[in-house]
């Protein structure tokens, strides 16, 4: 399939048709609450541009709404490389060969863990306050959230008056509108207000305009250099307006618009040169020309444009008439399928209001944040965090919103450079396992979790994933560089272990787990999750080489390290062994499955290819059981559904969909909150992201020489369709349909030709695809009936669970269109 990225300008269509009508496309795309989030910050509904986000709190007599900008961080421009590390590097090597973990620990501690900078913290703008006086007696409550406008409704009733709030976060227009309204003329009073934790100032300018101006925090010693101001103006029909002690008051009305608007100082990672007063003051003018009918207008169309390619539906059922929170408390023992459709739709729309092209990456909490001091300060955590956010762009039909973690990389490749030379002594550039707006590249935090010298490797995984969806040469160009900083400094890095003369990574660790014999000492060399790293990076490397017809003398020694790499190993328990030496605890819950990189998001495991490997992931996911914290879950998600076991992956989703803080056995975790949030706990976005990528790799998988069909349908989505989702080589799945549990119809779009193989479920019993009737070019369409490597049935196994699939392949041309059906 992958040889389609060299053949472009063709469509062809794939058709699978047993002519039976299809129901409705499930329009049903709101969350929805009967009550206010009062001060629950996770029952608050998020809106976001990318840049601008807030929290809509929907309480009717004092609304709160929290303000964030994508650029308010702590500190400025900084490093924070150990080149004490240098020098210590060959004895602390030395000593994990031989065995001395303890000690190797202590001296790492030393000489590579950073002295005094651990990243600094995402920091909030503030909040917006509006004061209604005598609506704390309401009636007739309801709030939502639509995904299909992106906007955020809140309605009540005091005494015969309607009262309605609409919020919204405007890409085009780069401002946060609020529009109020009462249904009857001159009803409308209230008091806005800005406040922030940060040391600030408020003042009302002239024309009624208030603005608070304030600058980031200190962090590690190093000064907060971000300035920012925000910006609020107001547009009222009927009444007055007023200021009073730097609030404004509006008095009277019959409606009024809210612009709020928010700059910084913020040019790039080492440019903090900006008038963040007069970018502010340019933005605020520029949206109070327009009205809110144009303003919402233009900021529906802008988000429709990446909302709406993608459809799904897995059913409906009564229980979606129900409050959101009440269909999260009940969907474990209910059958509410919608919701699972809700919640993905759900990431898609938070990676759409949290990453938008020429804008930061989607951080820890994507941009919503409320605290000045977060949770792990809502950094970059790249140990796998930072990348889960973006597994679904891709796939789900969301590539423009990847730009951003595109530009992380190539930022990083810059300030990674001087990290891999001073405390490596490499070529290329390398960072840990965290970084922040400022793109520190040294190790974050205790060693336990900072020696991890392969963030480079797994991000770079996504450059390269981006050009197998799109196949375009000249954005290849444009991330080679980085590509091939990342395989330069393993090239310069690996070291040989003694005893099997494998090249390996050393120190690192396993993230963020320890072998139970090394007394929570996590310092390790050669773990599987580095070697899959390593191989994954060294492979993506020569491939877009091969593409760009360049670098012939790097390939050859990526080839011949590749060869030296360890091989994965099954070790004594049947599992896939985590470290080198078969260390594995089948006791082990650890939230990480980092051994299991190779299976997803890599596909260096396949149930066709590597069926010893496939059985032995499997048994490590048995060992290392469901209970896992939120962003965990959603992984696992993922690597059910490559281990093509749909029911077990649909039992993670239960879990997911519980409501956080409801105990699911011994030391859980996870679950989500009221407004959909996912819990790790506390709110984390990956496990948003996450599962939303599960799902699709529920539905359709496109890593294993093949997009495969329904690789993982549990029982409980019995009928259902999506469209939009995008596959590897350039297709697009413009429709796929099951029935009953079994394929229905696919309707396939190339939008680059070549070659394509669909792999299907083996339930079509003696049919096939076959020619449809009609003008095609390919009379004589070949249909080869592949019997792959069938993976012995474990206990509780469904023989439609064993994997036993058909392999089609058509070689296409450009500009036709091919159709295909099951033949009768």
């Amino acid at each position: 399939m992958h040889n389609s990225i060299r053949n472009k300008g063709m469509v062809f269509t794939i058709f699978i048709s047993l002519t039976i009508s299809v129901s409705a496309q499930n329009t049903d795309l709101k969350l929805w609450y009967n009550a206010p989030a009062e001060n629950v910050w996770e029952a608050a509904l998020p809106v976001g541009n990318g840049r601008l986000g807030a929290m809509v709190f929907g309480n009717p007599g004092q609304e709160q709404i929290s303000l964030n900008e994508a650029s308010i961080w702590s500190g400025g421009p900084n490093r924070n490389d150990n080149p004490e590390a240098l020098n210590a590097l060959p004895e602390i090597r030395k000593l994990i060969f031989e065995g001395q973990y303890q000690q190797a620990s202590k001296m790492a501690a030393q000489h590579i863990q950073s002295k005094r900078i651990n990243g600094m913290m995402y920091q909030p703008a503030g909040d917006f306050r509006l004061v209604f006086p005598g609506h704390e007696n309401y009636a007739g409550y309801y709030r939502e959230l639509d995904l299909e406008s992106a906007v955020a409704k809140t309605t009540y009733k005091v005494g015969n008056i309607t009262y309605t709030r609409t919020v919204f976060s405007s890409v085009p227009d780069q401002a946060i509108i609020i529009h109020l309204t009462a249904d009857k003329p001159g009803s409308l009073t209230f008091e806005a207000s800005l406040l922030s934790e940060h040391n600030s100032k408020v003042i009302v300018a002239k024309d009624n305009i208030l603005y608070l101006s304030a600058q980031s925090s200190d962090k590690d010693g190093v000064k907060g250099a971000v300035k920012f101001e925000t910006g609020v103006g107001i547009k009222q029909k009927g009444g007055t307006i007023s200021s009073d002690n730097g609030n404004l008051k509006v008095s009277g009305a019959s409606s009024a618009t809210v612009y709020i608007s928010i700059a910084t100082n913020f040019v790039n990672y080492k440019d903090i040169s900006a008038d963040e007063k007069t970018k502010n003051a340019a933005y605020l003018h520029a949206v109070m020309q327009k009205s809110y009918r144009r303003l919402s207008k233009d900021h529906i169309t802008a988000y429709q444009k990446y909302f709406n390619r993608v459809q799904i539906n897995l059913g409906k059922t009564p229980s979606a008439g129900l409050p959101t929170d009440q269909r999260v408390a009940e969907f474990a023992k209910g059958n509410d399928p919608q919701l699972a459709a809700l919640y993905y739709q759900f990431g898609r729309y938070l990676l759409i209001s949290s990453s938008q092209p020429g804008g930061q990456p989607a951080n820890l909490q994507g941009i919503w944040n409320n605290k000045m001091n977060p949770p792990w300060g809502s950094k970059y955590t790249i140990n796998i965090n930072t990348e889960m956010n973006y597994w679904p762009a891709e796939e789900s039909n969301l590539s423009e919103m990847h730009g951003p973690l595109i530009e992380m990389v190539k930022e990083l490749s810059e300030t990674g450079k001087e990290t891999a030379r001073v405390m490596y002594g490499a070529a290329g550039w390398v960072t840990h396992h965290n970084t922040d707006l400022w793109r520190i590249s040294g190790p974050v935090d205790a060693i336990n979790y900072g020696m991890w010298p392969m963030g480079g490797a797994w991000l770079s995984r996504h450059l390269f994933e981006k050009y197998l969806y799109n196949g375009d040469r000249e954005y290849l160009k444009t991330v080679y560089p980085a590509l091939k900083g990342a395989a330069q400094f393993y090239l310069d890095f690996l070291v040989e272990e003694p005893v099997k003369g494998w090249m390996v990574v050393s120190p690192s660790m396993s993230p963020e787990n320890s072998p139970k014999s090394h007394q929570e000492i996590s310092i390790a060399a050669g773990t599987t999750m580095d070697n899959q790293l390593v191989f994954d990076l060294f492979t993506n490397t020569i491939s877009a080489a091969e593409a760009l017809n360049t670098d012939v003398v790097l390939i050859d020694k990526l080839k011949k390290m590749r060869m030296r790499l360890p091989p994965m190993q099954v070790g004594q328990y049947g599992q896939l062994q985590e470290w080198i030496q078969d260390l594995d605890n089948p006791n082990d819950k650890h939230r990480h499955v980092s051994h299991l990189f190779g299976l997803y998001p890599a596909g260096q495991i396949s149930p066709y290819h590597t069926p010893q490997l496939f059985e032995a992931a499997k048994n490590s996911m048995i060992q290392r059981g469901d209970v896992s914290t939120g962003w965990s879950m959603g992984w696992k998600v993922n690597l059910w559904a490559r281990l093509q076991d749909g029911n077990h992956a649909y039992k993670l989703i239960i879990n997911q969909l519980t409501p956080a803080g409801v105990n699911q056995g011994e030391n859980s975790g996870g679950g989500t909150y009221p407004n959909l949030f996912d819990a790790h706990p506390p709110f984390q976005i990956d496990g948003n992201f996450g599962c939303t990528a599960g799902i699709t790799e529920m539905l359709m998988q496109s890593h294993d020489e093949a997009i495969h069909l329904l690789p993982a349908l549990p029982d409980a989505w019995k009928d259902g369709s999506i469209s939009g989702l995008r596959a590897r080589g350039g297709f697009e799945i413009e429709r796929l349909v099951w029935k009953d549990g079994h394929l229905y119809e696919v309707v396939i779009k190339s939008t680059l030709g070549g070659k394509c193989r669909l792999r299907v479920p083996n339930q079509i019993k003696g049919r096939k695809l076959a020619v449809a009737a009609g003008n095609n070019p390919n009379p004589f369409f070949q249909s080869l009936e592949v019997k792959p490597a069938i993976i012995s049935a474990t206990a509780g196994l469904r023989p439609a669970e064993i994997k036993d699939t058909l392999l089609y392949e058509v070689d296409t041309k450009p500009g036709k269109t091919y159709k295909f059906k099951i033949s009768q």
